[in-house]
Formats: structure tokens, sequence, C-alpha cells
């Protein structure tokens, strides 16, 4: 049977038909469906879009799906043949074919198409002059096409697609980038290759006789080269590490990634340094259902400049199994200048202070309440430096930590908390050598009882707590002897209140707050001074610490106090969002006597009646700035002692400029800026040009400067230039490791958006370093896409 459908009288010319299986979709409509109304013989067939999810269909439910031909010109023979012309749409089972001409045979699922060909199928879409389709299998192939991923922002072009099947194909002498182009010039970078070997399920692409350019200059080339069409991982070479260090030259290495399982890959990189000879690197990474960490090796077999094998090694371990948790960490370098000649691979806060740290904890529950057991160990590699003023104070090393932990379940809405402790405190060695200083044993105790009373606008908690300590020593303490003990007890009770009122700032509804709080607390004189002091210090002056009862950190020193703690703090909270956009807080200490016990290096006994003040604040009333400052004021000096600010200004995404202050009276002065700001935005480009002179340019950084040394003791200085479908990062940083002495390394990294990125990690630097920093690739800040197909 052949049919002609003619040109309707309706804007859009449309003929749709149903083939071979397809047919079956025209069965009569159930009874409940019967008494829809029919649809008016002359009202044309059309398409509707459904929203709703569906689950893929199988077996017989796959060969049933029907066929559909929409076309000005349709001539067909059921369950045999269609021919079909003019603005040609063929859809079946998830693929989209257009064309000016289109045949399909039914039996052999066979589609020939050809006259401006396009074929869509899970977010691949190809064009070209002409298409043979085996539709249903995906089998295959398309001449001279042109193709594009969405997902990845990328395409290019061949001279030959073959589908082996729905996730594999080969692309013979194709080219392939993500950078749009307006057809005078050559994308800014490409890669070319005789064939391409794409497979989807593998996650993988194999291009032969690769050649990568980059602004028309061969940059990398490759017989074979590995890719990887997503971000998911995949075994290969991954790009090379490139990079320029001070204390070690040119520095190049090219990564191996083994992706062992789902749950565990590796690492390894070979990398030669100019001036110290051939190095290397590996890490194993692991992810169980109760275990997780890493294992990282750095390994310089020969170094030229020290004359001698250096490495450094880092274990990370966190497991849980029932009511265990269990964690280690441990850090170790070859020796004591390596922190200074290799500080990337410092990976530690302490970059002289590298611990060997292993603990576990177990829950479990008593017949008076829940109770937790835990246990430590914890050494440390002190590094020494060549400037002999840089010194280090080693702290004590437990070997072992064991305590017991209790929070019985007490009438009368009593909260009790006890913990036991033993520790044996040891001294780790310092350029080999141990110091004299007191060593062994303490065992202690802390009981506490508290009882909150109060409702939602006010609270009363009385609370008493015994601090009790034993100590064995394996020197002689300053008055002889070799043990001792001491029990002190404190009485405190806090206090405070909340009032609350409606507002209006800035045309918005507010709610504000003044919370008035005290604090007393009162501990009796015990004579502590000949006392080993493993763990205690002075802490750090804030509003949580004037609102504790512990003056000091650790367990071994308790201050006499016969103080009373006043502070009051107000806050402004939007009434819809409750976001605080500001804080405002004061806060002083009275004492009712002198305070005898004390810390080095304070050593005197402290006989002010009233402490310094301290005011706290926060706000980010004004659109696009943040403020948040803290200041410390003694008023019989009437000057700042401490005091903290910093200022960040953010008005839009990828611009960030923030200030921070720091001063400790007498210690240092310091003051930090970063930033992130675009310096160059080029002009408009056609539509469909590649980055070239219309990307943007970066200015990123951050700057320490200590305005007491009038030096900078470390910075971080780069540019960042996004040309849209490649971005290049190049940074410098500057690490003071003593007064006249600073390591140098410069960091350059090319991102090219849907293949990789070559060179060093540069991104890592800036997001650790610069308050506010965005990626360029941000989901939730991305630049406006170029409009343009992707593809050469």
């Amino acid at each position: 049977m052949r049919r002609r459908r003619r040109l309707s009288l309706q804007a859009v010319p449309l003929a749709v038909l149903a083939l071979g299986a397809g047919a079956q979709a025209q069965t009569p409509a159930p009874a409940a469906a019967a008494s829809a109304p029919a649809p008016a013989a002359s009202e044309p067939l059309a398409l509707k879009p459904s929203t709703s999810l569906a689950p893929p269909p199988r077996g017989d439910q796959v060969r049933q799906r029907p066929v559909i031909l929409q076309a000005d010109v349709l001539r067909a023979r059921p369950d045999l043949d269609a021919i079909a012309e003019g603005d040609v749409q063929f859809r079946r089972a998830g693929t989209f074919i257009r064309a000016d001409r289109l045949t399909y045979d039914s039996p052999e699922d066979l589609a020939i198409a050809r006259g401006g060909v396009r074929i869509e199928r899970e977010g691949s879409i190809y064009r070209g002059p002409e298409l043979q389709l085996k539709v249903q299998r995906f089998e295959g192939f398309f001449l001279q096409p042109e193709f594009e991923f969405t997902q990845l922002g990328s395409g290019g072009r061949a001279d030959r697609v073959d589908f082996i099947d729905s996730s594999r194909s080969r692309l013979s002498n194709a080219v392939y980038s993500s950078c749009p182009r307006d057809g005078s010039q050559d994308p800014d970078w490409l890669l070319t290759t005789s064939r391409i070997r794409l497979d989807m399920d593998a996650n993988e692409g194999i291009a032969e006789d690769a050649v990568l350019r980059f602004l028309g200059v061969p940059i990398l080339g490759a017989p074979i080269l590995s890719f990887p069409l997503s971000d998911d991982r995949k075994t290969g070479w991954l790009p090379p590490d490139i990079g320029l260090s001070s204390r070690s030259g040119f520095e190049f290495g090219v990564p191996y990634y083994w992706n062992i399982a789902p749950n565990r890959d590796a690492t390894f990189t070979p990398t030669i340094l100019t001036r110290r000879g051939a190095a290397g690197s590996a890490q194993f990474r692991y992810l169980e259902p109760h275990d997780r960490g890493l294992l990282h090796l750095d390994l310089l077999p020969r170094d030229r400049v020290a004359e001698r094998s250096r490495h450094a090694w880092t274990f990370e371990h966190d497991g849980e199994r029932r009511d265990w948790r269990y964690k280690a960490f441990l850090f170790r370098v070859s020796d004591d200048a390596y922190w200074e000649d290799f500080p990337k691979q410092i990976r530690s806060f302490t970059p002289r202070l590298l611990p060997m740290d292993f603990s576990a904890e177990r829950r479990f529950e008593t017949p008076i309440g829940p109770g937790l057991a835990y246990t430590r160990l914890l050494h440390w590699q002190v590094l020494t430096a060549k400037d002999p003023t840089a010194g280090i104070i080693a702290p004590y090393q437990r070997s072992p930590q064991m305590g017991l932990k209790l929070e019985p379940a007490l009438p009368g809405r009593i909260y009790g908390v006890l913990e036991t402790e033993l520790n044996r405190f040891t001294r780790p060695e310092v350029g080999g050598v141990r110091d004299d200083e007191l060593t062994g044993w303490r065992a202690h105790a802390l009981g506490q009882l508290s009882r909150r009373f109060g409702t939602a606008g006010w609270w009363l908690t009385p609370k008493v707590t015994v601090n009790a300590a034993s100590y064995a020593t394996d020197q002689a303490m300053s008055d002889g002897r070799t043990h001792a003990s001491r029990v002190i007890p404190t009485y405190s009770a806090e206090g405070g209140m909340i009032f609350e009122r409606p507002s209006r700032w800035f045309g918005q509804p507010m709610r504000q707050t003044l919370e008035p709080r005290l604090l007393y607390s009162n501990t009796p004189y015990r004579d502590q001074s000949r006392l080993p002091n493993f763990d205690s210090a002075d802490r750090d002056f804030n509003l949580v610490t004037l609102f504790d009862d512990k003056t000091f950190s650790g367990i071994d020193r308790v201050a006499d106090a016969h103080q009373l703690t006043a502070g009051v703090v107000t806050r402004l909270v939007h009434a819809a969002s409750g976001a605080e956009l500001l804080r405002l807080g004061l806060a002083q200490r009275l004492l009712f006597r002198d305070q005898r016990v004390t810390v080095p290096p304070a050593g005197q006994p402290l006989t002010r009646r009233v402490s310094n003040v301290l005011l706290d604040g926060a706000t980010s009333l004004l659109p696009n700035w943040t403020f948040d400052a803290a200041l410390e004021y003694n008023p019989d000096t009437r000057r700042t002692v401490r005091s903290n600010a910093t200022v960040l200004y953010q008005p839009g995404p990828f611009r960030t400029i923030s200030a921070n202050y720091l001063l400790t009276r007498g210690l240092s002065e310091q003051l930090a800026i970063g930033w992130q700001w675009p310096v160059y935005r080029g002009q408009a480009r056609p539509v469909g040009a590649s980055g070239g002179c219309g990307g943007t340019l970066y200015a990123v950084g951050r700057v320490n400067y200590s305005l007491q040394d009038s030096r900078v003791t470390g910075s971080i200085v780069g540019v960042e230039y996004d040309a849209g479908c490649w971005i290049g990062r190049l940074v410098a940083e500057r690490q003071s490791t003593a007064s006249n002495r600073a390591t140098t390394q410069l960091s350059l990294q090319l991102e090219l958006v849907g293949l990789s990125r070559l060179g060093s990690n540069a991104l890592q630097v800036l997001k650790d370093n610069i308050p506010g920093y965005r990626l360029l690739r941000d989901p939730h800040g991305v630049p406006p896409p170029i409009s343009a197909q992707s593809g050469p």
C-alpha cells in the first residue's frame, strides 16, 4: 500500500505512522477509556511529551517499541518498509534521527538517512550527510560526521564513525575539542588522531597516533593515548605534573593511576628533579564497609644536593566495628631538613611537629548510664631548623593514654560526669637528644555534678567539680619527691536571660535579642608549684573560655579562683530566614582575690581585680560585605592587648577581596590580604568563537606581612585565564622557613575542559589559602556558557 499525505493548512505539516509492532498500540481501549470522546477525523495526530519516568523496556518490550515517523511526505507498507521525505523525524527506543530523506526496512530494523542527517542518543549528537543504522542494536556507520557530547561540552569531526553497539564506537581520522570556533581559525586546543575507540560503559577513550595542539603548537604526542569520557575514575597515565622550585629545580612527573576496584585505587608518580635527581611517589587508598584510609610514600633514593637518601611517608586510617571506633595517623620524614627542602610534601598543619597517633574508643551501656572507654598512643617527630633562633618547644608524648568516662543518669534531673585517666608522659628527641624535663605517670579523676533550672527565657546552672591527680615521676621533683597527689574542688553557678523584640532594619523584618549572662566560680588555693606540668597552659581569651570555670587547659594546673564573669550579647536575626545578620558581645571578669596559681611564662600571681575587656562582633548587614572582629582591651594601660579583625568583600562570583589583621601586643602583628578578581575581560567575539582574546584574566593571591618585622612571611601570587574551553593557571608560592630563608614554588596548570588538566596542582593551592576563592568551573557559579555548539 502506498499513501501520500499532502501538506495540510496547519502551520507545521505532520504525518505520523506506527509501523510493525507499533500497530499493536491501536488495539481497542479498555472500557474505562471507551467513554472518552473520540478525536475528530480531521484532527491531526500529534506527539504529547510526558514528564513521568518509566522503567526501561526489557525483552519483548524492547522489540515491541513502536517506530514513529514524521515527515512532509510518507509512503509506507506496514510491517515491510517506509520512505519519508521532507523534514523527516524518526524515533525509536531512545534514538532520534532527523534528515531530508529516510528509508526504513522494518524486518531488518535498518534506517538509511541522507541529507542533513542528525542523530541523538543518550547525550551524544552526530551530524552529517549519510547514515546507515540498525536502530535497536545501534549498529552501523555515519559518513563525515560532526559529533557533540553534551555532558562533556565537547565534540569534533571525523571521516567516518562506526557504531559497534549502543556504548561502543570507532572514529576514523578524528579531531576533538571543547572549543567552539568561528570558521576563520582552529580551536584553541585540538586533539587529532588517526583513530579513536570510545567505550561509554568502560568510560574510556583510546586515541591512536594522537597529537595535542594548544594555540597551534603541539604540546603532547603519543602513539596511543587513553583518556576518560567523564569524571569517573579510569586506569591509565595521567597528565604530567610540572613545577619549579628554588630548592629542587625543575620538577617533572608523570602519574600512573590504577583503578584497582570501585573501593580501592593507587597512583604511582616517577619524577625528575633537575637539582636532586630521580624521585618517585606512591599513594594507595581504600574504602571498605567499616574501614577507610590511605598510605602515601615519597622517595628520593639519592639526593645529589644532600648526598643521601630522603623519604617521607604518611598513613591515615579510620574504622568502626560494632561499638568500637579506631583511628591512626602517622607522618614521618627521613631528616630534620625535609620540611625546608620539600614543603609541598609536608601534609601537616605543623610542618616541624609530625605526629604518630593511634587511638581507639568503645561506647557501652552500664546500669547507671552510658560509658566510653578509650586508649591512645601519641608520639612526635620534632624537626629542627638551620636557624638557631628558630627554636621549637616539643610537647609531651603520651605512651600511652587510657581512660574511662561515665555519664550516670541521676534522679532529680541532675547531670553527672565521671572521667578517669592514666597517662605515661615521655619527651621526644629534638635533634637526636632528649631533654632533662620530668617524665612519668599521672592518674587523674574528674567528677562533675550539675542541675539546670529555668525556662526558655532564663536559666541557672549550679555545678560542683572535683579534680584529683596522682603522680609518679622517673626523676625527683623540685622537693625531692617522686610521688605526689592533690584534690581540688570547684564550685560554680552560671545563669542568664534572653530578651527578644521585633524590629525592622533596611526595610526587612528583624528580631533583636539581648542576652545578659553571669558566671560565678570559686576554687580554693592549693600549692601546685612543685608538681609536674605535663599538659597545662593558658587558654585563649574569648567568650567561650571566659564563661568556663577552667582557667587553664589540661589537668596539671587548677587555678585558684574567686571571681565573677559578666557579659552581654545582642543579635539581629532575620525574622523569615533565621539568619544572624549582626552579633555584638561584651564580657569582663571580676576577681575577688589574687590568683596565685599560674603557668609559664606568666610566673607571677595575678593581682588585678578586673580582667581585660573582651569585645566581639560580626555582621553581614551591608550587602556583599562581611565583618568579623574580636578585641581584648586593657583598661589599666588603655591599650589593646590583642585583636583580630577580618573584612570580606564579595560583590559577585569570582570577585573576592579579604583582609585580616592580627595583633598580639609585644609578640606579633600580622596583616594578610587575599583576592580573586577579574582584571581583564576580552572583547566580545562572534558566536561560536574560541576563547582567544575573548577570555577573562583573574588575579589571585594572598600575602602575609609581619608589621613587627617589616617583611613578607608568606605569599601566593598568581593569575588564572578562563578562555571558556580552557583555563590556564600560573601560581608562585613563597614560604619563609627562617628570618632570612625562604622556599619558592612555581606551579603551572593548563585545564582543557572536557579532556584533562596538565601541570602541577595549582588549583589546590588556591583553594587552601585564599578566603572566598571559587573554582572557575564551580557548578554554583559558572560563567554564562557559550551559546554556539561545541566542536571544531
